[in-house]
């Protein structure tokens, strides 16, 4: 029976990752219905604001009455409260499984433990943290967020075989391979936010939207202190929503929000990031921004592409302890995780 749990709680974990890019701030929630041993309903959370994975899964059961005495699996404990969507718990109640297995509790307040135990109090049986370590790196993003109140962040660069992110004049375009930078527009529509330093959207221009890659653009943001970015560069020119933290002004012009904080520091700004609904960020460079999320241990993982490309002198890569690596096209990348 216990492998049977953790079988049905694995489908979850699969179920849920389709929700990826599409249902920050919401953790990523997959859900299967079993009866005699056989999965009558399944479901996931497709996108912010719609049904959550218990509806969908409920919604796919052809005969509702079949749910009466079947185990439901989750990867993360019902809702107990009234959001963009009403309680998963309360239909639950009422549609009175005979079981509900969840692999982790739901850190927000306004549910931690308190939806299994209504669950409880209804004659429904109730078994939670199986597969919890899995569970927990799922939603990592969602996590950090609840217990935090920060953004998930995520440092990403790709260097040289000697060690340079950049040449001396700051230019860094096309150091890794065409099959990494596929691979980073993937990430770039898995996470809420893409930021950069000024002096790379100065040097390089870039875009920061997903284009190698079917799915959502993430927000962009620019840490640009005295406002040095030019307005004719892409950032502030096209039509894309960008954040700009500075020291000077606020405002709003065409989608392009001007943040000023008066204590400019890089955990303020990672706060007021978040209170905007931003639950991930992936940190693009520079060299000065990426050391500065280092020194201040303000980060929680690092991506880092190796290519065969030598430059001899430049702008150094930061530095990091780097252990396992993995191929990717001519290219190898470092994952590195900051359990601080």
């Amino acid at each position: 029976m216990k492998d049977n749990h953790k079988k049905y709680i694995q489908r979850t974990f699969y179920l849920a990752k389709k929700g990826k890019g599409r249902v920050a701030p919401n953790p990523l929630v997959g859900c299967v219905i079993v009866k005699n041993n056989i999965i009558i309903g399944e479901g996931y959370h497709k996108k912010y604001g719609e049904n959550h994975a218990e509806i969908n899964a409920i919604n796919n059961v052809v005969n509702k009455n079949d749910i009466k005495g079947s185990k439901v699996y989750i990867n993360l404990e019902p809702c107990n409260h009234y959001g963009k969507t009403p309680p998963c718990s309360d239909e639950l109640v009422k549609l009175q499984p005979k079981e509900v297995i969840v692999s982790n509790k739901d850190p927000n307040p306004l549910t931690n433990g308190k939806s299994l135990k209504k669950l409880k109090e209804n004659n429904i049986l109730v078994k939670s943290n199986v597969l919890e370590k899995e569970g927990y790196e799922l939603n990592k993003r969602f996590f950090k967020n609840q217990y935090k109140k920060l953004p998930y962040v995520i440092l990403k660069w790709a260097q040289t075989e000697d060690g340079f992110l950049a040449k001396e004049d700051g230019s860094s375009k096309w150091i890794s391979s065409d099959v990494s930078r596929t691979l980073v527009h993937k990430w770039r529509s898995e996470e809420a936010g893409i930021l950069i330093g000024v002096n790379t959207a100065i040097h390089d221009n870039p875009k920061l939207n997903v284009r190698s890659w079917k799915g959502q653009n993430p927000i962009r943001i620019m840490i640009d202190p005295q406002n040095r970015c030019n307005k004719n560069q892409t950032l502030l020119k096209d039509s894309l929503v960008t954040l700009i933290y500075n020291k000077e002004i606020s405002k709003e012009v065409n989608k392009k929000y001007f943040v000023k904080l008066d204590q400019f520091n890089l955990q303020n700004i990672l706060k007021n990031i978040y209170e905007r609904g931003i639950s991930s960020i992936l940190v693009e460079g520079g060299a000065k921004t990426l050391n500065s999320f280092i020194e201040n241990n303000l980060w929680d993982e690092a991506r880092v592409f190796q290519s065969k490309m030598k430059y001899i002198k430049g702008i150094k890569a930061p530095k990091i302890n780097i252990k396992k690596s993995k191929k990717i096209g001519d290219d190898l990348l470092f994952i590195i995780e900051n359990h601080a």
